[in-house]
């Protein structure tokens, strides 16, 4: 379903992250919602009322659909964000506790 685009800079750099709980690497230049769909991954949350699955939309932040849990903190916005090395990512399972 998606492609990715070599950069016209071809950047062979690549981090570590943790989706889900598996391990992957991923190129450097990537948001996470760009590496959540690499790793094949369609849904980033559960909606909080009907709890379908919802997955990056727009991609440049502006429909707040591919909110994920990084690093224990919950709604960040997974294509606003960059990767880097060691990132803790979670799926969102309907709204976020806080403290």
């Amino acid at each position: 379903m998606f492609e990715p685009i070599a950069p016209a800079a071809a950047n062979d750099a690549r981090v570590r992250i943790h989706i889900d709980g598996m391990l992957d690497d991923v190129p450097a230049h990537y948001s996470v919602a760009a590496a959540m769909l690499a790793n094949g991954a369609t849904a980033c949350r559960a909606s909080a009322v009907s709890g379908a699955p919802r997955g990056p939309f727009c991609m440049m932040g502006v429909c707040f659909d591919c909110l994920v849990e990084i690093d224990g903190v919950p709604n960040v916005q997974a294509c606003m964000t960059q990767v880097r090395n060691g990132m803790q990512v979670r799926a969102m399972n309907g709204k976020a506790e806080l403290p």
